[in-house]
């Protein structure tokens, strides 16, 4: 039976873990966080993503729990209400759509609850060191002894170890989009049933939207800003730093920056992952580790979702691993190109002027008689990316 490494017990990390063991592998997931964690910003699942869900036998409980949004608004500095729709939300996309919007902690306690059979789980642990051989893999830890594995799998993130172990530093990948997100749970203080509220500045947006059928909410504060140095495991540092980007800001900025202080923090950068390939002799990328699309195609978690599966199902198909691995990346790498554009594209909207066209078009949108054709039209770059890969029966 292969043994299989999985750094990461994500998304991708979680998926992966269930589909080897389908497979008749013996995974372990090591994962450098004490528990799983809680909060986080709401993803999206799209397209070829929700067939591997549905292969996993939890769609219909992800549906159960989809944030189910009505429409979003925009404000400005004193509250007052600029723009108002229903047919579409900033985060989720069209509100009538078969695609599931979810909050991130709610799809990987779905995915890890069905993932503990057979899986072994280590947490509070990470990866320091990977030591390749014709046979096997031997992999050292932060904490305890070394073990040998069949296979290394990095699905650990845009700032991945087993990358940077393997593949070279992060900064050869790594490519800035030009703006920083922070995403923590608050109090619904606004009483939002199922509803966004956004205030945008130049080169800054605020935001909050209900969660867990309104009973919490999650907050949203962005910024535009030349790459920033920072201590990625220093949350009062990065709280600091938000916090100086917002000062003098209106609306419930100020709230949200004390509500900040004491809330489990996501913080990073707008980046994309590009590589020339995904894996290295016994070692592969998957998820955001190595093709990240960054937040700014709506894909993410889309691709890590699809990305385990064929993954999983190449080395089902395969006792060679290095024929398994050529066959991931054949299948995976126009899938991934076609959804990293998608960012690209958005990134364009993002300048000043843009941002405030894109209001202006919202305003008038709702009263044109041809609203759903331009809705759907505006979409479909996103349906044929998030549609672009037909799965396989490994």
């Amino acid at each position: 039976m292969r043994k299989v490494l999985i750094s990461g017990a994500g998304i991708a990390g979680t998926t992966l873990a269930y589909w080897l063991r389908r497979h008749g592998m013996a995974p372990t997931v090591v994962e450098r966080a004490p528990a799983p964690r809680v909060g986080g910003h709401a993803v999206d699942i799209r397209g070829t993503a929700l067939g591997v869900v549905d292969r996993m036998g939890v769609l219909g409980r992800l549906r159960e729990l989809r944030t189910d949004m009505r429409g979003m608004s925009f404000v400005n500095g004193e509250g007052k209400t600029l723009v108002r729709v229903t047919d579409h939300t900033l985060t989720g996309g069209l509100t009538d759509s078969e695609d599931v919007e979810i909050l991130r902690d709610d799809l990987t306690d779905t995915l890890a609850s069905v993932t503990q059979e057979g899986v072994e789980y280590v947490y509070g642990n990470w990866i320091t060191g990977i030591a390749q051989r014709t046979d096997g893999v031997r992999v050292a830890f932060a904490r305890g002894e070394a073990r040998d594995f069949d296979l290394v799998i990095g699905a650990d993130g845009q700032h991945s170890a087993v990358r940077s172990l393997i593949f070279g530093a992060e900064k050869e990948f790594s490519h800035y989009m030009d703006t920083y997100l922070a995403v923590f749970t608050v109090p619904n203080f606004l009483d939002l049933d199922r509803w966004q509220t956004f205030h945008m500045t130049p080169g800054k947006l605020a935001g909050l939207y209900s969660a867990r059928k309104n009973t919490e909410a999650r907050a949203m504060l962005g910024f535009q800003s030349p790459e920033l140095d920072f201590d990625r495991h220093d949350l009062e540092q990065q709280r600091k730093l938000i916090a100086d980007r917002f000062v003098g800001h209106g609306w419930e900025v100020p709230r949200l920056v004390r509500e900040m202080a004491s809330s489990e923090l996501y913080f990073d950068s707008m980046t994309q992952i590009r590589m020339d390939r995904f894996t290295e002799g016994r070692v592969a990328l998957v998820g955001d580790a190595g093709y990240g699309p960054s937040p700014l195609s709506g894909q993410g978690t889309s691709l890590a979702l699809v990305g385990a599966y064929v993954l999983a199902g190449s080395l089902a198909a395969s006792l060679d691993h290095r024929a398994a691995f050529a066959s991931y990346e054949r299948e995976m790498r126009p899938f991934v190109l076609k959804n990293q554009a998608l960012a690209a594209m958005n990134q364009k909207n993002q300048t000043r002027f843009r941002q405030w066209k894109q209001i202006q078009s919202m305003r008038v949108l709702p009263h044109l008689p041809f609203r759903d054709r331009l809705m759907k039209a505006a979409m479909r770059p996103l349906t044929e990316a998030a549609n672009a890969l037909a799965l396989k029966d490994y």
